[in-house]
C-alpha cells in the first residue's frame, strides 16, 4: 500500500463529493471509510484506478449516510449510487480544500488539526497522538471544525496568509508524538507551494527546509537542548541547506518581500555561515530591520536586540533589549545571555535562574538551570562542562 498515493488522493476526493452536493464534514467522513475500506481490499484487489475507485466508494458511503436521514432521502435517491465521471481539476480541489480547512472562522488549533486529517490524510488516532491529547479530544476538536466549515461554500475559502500561518503552526508544534509534524507541514507546503504561485509560500518553504535541516544538531545524546552556536555543523543535512538557499533566492528575485522570507533570509545566514564566530551579524540586524518594518512584533524585537549584542557587543544588544515587553518569553533568557557577555556573571546567573522558572518547556528549563548552575560553579572556583549560551537553535 502506498500510503503517500492514498494522502495525495483524499483531497481530490473529498472535493468531488463536495461538488456533488455533499457538505464538508460529510464528505470528509466518508472518504475517510472509503480509505478504510481500500487499506482492507487493496493489497489483495488493487484497483486499476485508484482515484475512481475511492471517489466510487466514499460517494456510496455518503449515499448511506444520507438516506438515514429524512430530509435527504429524496434527493440522495434521485442522484443514484453509480458516481458520475470525474471532473478536472485535480490540483484545485487540493487547493481549495488547503483554504476551507483553514479558513479565518476557525481557531488556529482546530484549522491545524483539519488540516492534517483532510489535506495531511492523518487519522484521528495519529493527530491525537503528534499533539499528545487524548483521542476523543482531538476528534471532537475535528468534528467543531467540521460543523463550523460545514456552511462554507467550497469557493469561499480563507486567504493565503491564513494557510501560511496553520502550517506554520503545523511545523512549530515540533518533534512530539508519533506523527512527525515537521515533516508533515513541509510536505504540506511543498504542495501548497506547487498548487499556487505566491513568493511567501516560498519563503515558508524555504524557513521550514533551513530549520529542518539543523534538527539533527538540536540535541545532544542526552536529549538536551544544544545553543545554535555549539552545534555540531557537520551534522546539518546541505542538501536541505542547498534546497533552501535556492528556493528563497528565487522568492526574493521577485521583489515582493514578505515576513516569512525575511526570516527564511536569518536563516540563511545561519546555516551558510561555517562557523558561528563566521555568522554575518551585521546583514542579521539589518534583514532584522526589514521584519520590524514588514511586521513590528515583540518576537522579532527580541531576536534584534540578540543580533544587535553579537553584531556591536552586548551593551548595545542589552541597551535593545530595552525596547523589548519584559513579560515576552525568553526575552529574560536573553537579558542573561548579554549580561555575562558583558562580563556581569552574577547578573547572568540570577537571570538564567528566573528564565528557566518561566520556561515553556522542560528542555528548555534544564538548559536553563544549567547554564545558571555554570556560572554558579565557575564563581566558586570549581569547574563544569556545561556549555554557555542561550538556545538559539
Amino acid at each position: 500500500m502506498d500510503e503517500d498515493r492514498l494522502r495525495s488522493l483524499t483531497p481530490t476526493v473529498i472535493g468531488v463529493l463536495c461538488r456533488r452536493g455533499a457538505d464538508f464534514a460529510a464528505a470528509e467522513d466518508a472518504v475517510q471509510e472509503a480509505l478504510v475500506e481500500a487499506l482492507r481490499v487493496w493489497p489483495d484487489d488493487p484497483p486499476r484506478e485508484p482515484q475512481g475507485w475511492l471517489v466510487t466508494v466514499a460517494w456510496r458511503k455518503f449515499l448511506d449516510a444520507a438516506r438515514a436521514e429524512t430530509a435527504r432521502r429524496r434527493r440522495e435517491l434521485r442522484a443514484g449510487a453509480e458516481p458520475l465521471p470525474l471532473p478536472g481539476g485535480e490540483s484545485d480541489d487540493t487547493l481549495r480544500l488547503y483554504f476551507l480547512c483553514a479558513h479565518p472562522s476557525l481557531t488556529p488549533a482546530s484549522a491545524v488539526a483539519l488540516t492534517l486529517r483532510a489535506v495531511g490524510g492523518l487519522t484521528t488516532r495519529q493527530i491525537a497522538q503528534a499533539y499528545l491529547v487524548p483521542e476523543a479530544t482531538m476528534a471532537q476538536r475535528i468534528s467543531r471544525a467540521k460543523r463550523t466549515v460545514a456552511s462554507v461554500r467550497l469557493d469561499e475559502p480563507g486567504d493565503v496568509a491564513t494557510v501560511l500561518r496553520v502550517l506554520y503552526l503545523v511545523f512549530n508544534e515540533g518533534y512530539s508524538g508519533d506523527v512527525d509534524l515537521v515533516r508533515e507541514a513541509i510536505r504540506l507546503t511543498r504542495e501548497l507551494a506547487a498548487l499556487v504561485d505566491h513568493p511567501e509560500v516560498a519563503g515558508l518553504l524555504a524557513l521550514m527546509l533551513l530549520h529542518d535541516a539543523r534538527r539533527a544538531a538540536r540535541t545532544d545524546a542526552d536529549g538536551r537542548l544544544v545553543p545554535l552556536a555549539e552545534q555540531d555543523r557537520s551534522r546539518w543535512d546541505t542538501a536541505k541547506i542547498t534546497e533552501g538557499v535556492t528556493v528563497l533566492q528565487a522568492a526574493l528575485a521577485r521583489d515582493r518581500l514578505g515576513e516569512l522570507q525575511a526570516q527564511a533570509a536569518v536563516a540563511a545566514l545561519h546555516a551558510d555561515a561555517p562557523s558561528v564566530e563566521e555568522t554575518d551579524w551585521v546583514q542579521i540586524v539589518e534583514w532584522y530591520e526589514e521584519l520590524l518594518r514588514l511586521h513590528d512584533s515583540p518576537v522579532v524585537r527580541l531576536n534584534r536586540a540578540v543580533a544587535v549584542g553579537e553584531a556591536d557587543g552586548p551593551r548595545a544588544g542589552l541597551r535593545a533589549l530595552e525596547e523589548v515587553d519584559p513579560g515576552l518569553p525568553r526575552r529574560t533568557a536573553a537579558a542573561a545571555y548579554l549580561h555575562e557577555r558583558d562580563g556581569d556573571p552574577v547578573t547572568a546567573a540570577r537571570l538564567y535562574a528566573e528564565a528557566a522558572r518561566e520556561a515553556t518547556s522542560i528542555p528548555e528549563r534544564d538548559h536553563l538551570l544549567r547554564q545558571a548552575s555554570r556560572i554558579n560553579a565557575r564563581a566558586d572556583g570549581r569547574t563544569t562542562d556545561a556549555s554557555a549560551g542561550v538556545d538559539g537553535s
